[in-house]
């Protein structure tokens, strides 16, 4: 065997498989249990209370027991200590390949290769013909490439822009993409066969559609919370400065409501948008922080007091949002519509609360939007 395993490592695959799937009915469990995760997953940052980060080595006491545990673990940190990669958690992960409803035979095509753990689970379960894995980072790639080989899995996997699509290999049954989008990449619609499922990341949530003619489909979100490894491109930096200056206004609408109960549907009414939030020193939260990439920037304290900059009035699509929904909302509720034009996410009836999906300036600046793309 070309890779360390040990019967501690193996006992923990078939545990974390039989804890993911109980009755083993999804047909994905013999994957988990299959699959090394640590082969994948060498080591991982874990952060500190006082938010710094360590390193955790295969080897390192309870490395094993995390790793073979339903926990999301950062893999890879930029310059400033900011995650850029991760390996997702395996439930959320299970949830996903079983949105994809995959029969024998079925082609896949995979956006965001990362550590290349659920190109394997793929490989596994489809075969590594019919995986084609795409990944931005050329790193992150050779590693991936190795560490599939290394426990005998040989998919396609390629670095490039996931969101272009691989034309080469379609048409593809089934689309996943483990990075979060704004949208459906155009380029999914013009390389799915006929009848094929798409399962990505939108907002604070999963989508699950199917293509209907070509490029339309409808779908639904999974009710599984998720918050995925944004695509990469440049983001704004908040206008604080500028907003300190202006004058501030009162609101109803709590600072913990972003965090919470709005932070999905605000993902979905502001794609795209970022946060940030600020505490004392016992860690109770005093305000938070709103803003897009046109410059808009908004500021809400819990006295109440709201201050905001820019050409949008971000606090006020909160408030619209708080306005609408009362009490906890059911991601399942919400519906996804595409067609060539448009894309639209619709709450309840058709008929209901709408927000168009729009593809980042830099998605279409660099000509995402086209024929053959997170």
């Amino acid at each position: 065997m070309s890779w360390p395993d040990t019967g501690v490592s193996a006992a923990l695959r078939r545990k974390l498989a039989t804890e993911l799937d109980p009755e083993h009915d999804t047909g994905w469990a013999d994957a988990f249990a299959a699959v090394p995760r640590h082969v994948f997953v060498p080591r991982y940052y874990a952060q500190a209370d006082d938010r710094s980060w360590r390193t955790v080595h295969l080897g390192d006491p309870g490395y094993l027991e995390t790793v073979y545990s339903d926990r999301a673990l950062t893999t890879q940190l930029d310059e400033h200590g900011i995650p850029t990669s991760s390996s997702s958690e395996p439930a959320l992960m299970l949830a996903m390949l079983n949105a994809l409803d995959s029969r024998d035979g079925d082609t896949v095509f995979e956006l965001g290769t990362g550590t290349g753990y659920n190109a394997a689970l793929l490989s596994h379960r489809l075969g590594d013909d019919n995986v084609t894995s795409l990944e931005v980072d050329p790193l992150l790639v050779e590693a991936a490439a190795n560490r599939l080989e290394q426990v005998g899995y040989r998919p396609c996997v390629i670095t490039g822009d996931g969101a272009r699509g691989w034309p080469r290999r379609a048409p593809y049954a089934r689309i996943l993409a483990t990075a979060a989008l704004r949208a459906v990449p155009t380029a999914f619609l013009n390389q799915a066969a006929p009848g094929a499922v798409i399962v990505a990341p939108i907002g604070f949530g999963v989508m699950r559609a199917t293509v209907t003619a070509p490029g339309h489909a409808t779908g639904r979100f999974l009710p599984t919370p998720a918050h995925f490894m944004p695509r990469r491109v440049p983001t704004a930096t908040p206008a604080f400065d500028a907003v300190r200056s202006v004058e501030p206004r009162d609101s109803k609408v709590a600072p913990a409501d972003l965090l919470d109960r709005l932070r999905f549907l605000l993902s979905i009414a502001l794609p795209g948008h970022s946060s940030c939030s600020w505490r004392d020193d016992e860690g109770g939260l005093t305000a938070v922080g709103l803003w897009t990439e046109d410059g808009s920037t908004a500021t809400a304290h819990v006295s109440g007091a709201v201050r905001q900059t820019g050409p949008r009035r971000l606090w006020d699509v909160v408030e619209d949002l708080a306005a609408i929904f009362h009490g906890t909302t059911h991601r399942e509720d919400f519906r996804v519509t595409i067609t060539p034009g448009r894309q639209t996410v619709s709450y309840g009836s058709p008929d209901g609360p709408a927000w168009e999906l729009l593809a980042s300036p830099a998605f279409e600046e660099r000509g995402f939007g086209g024929g053959a793309p997170e």
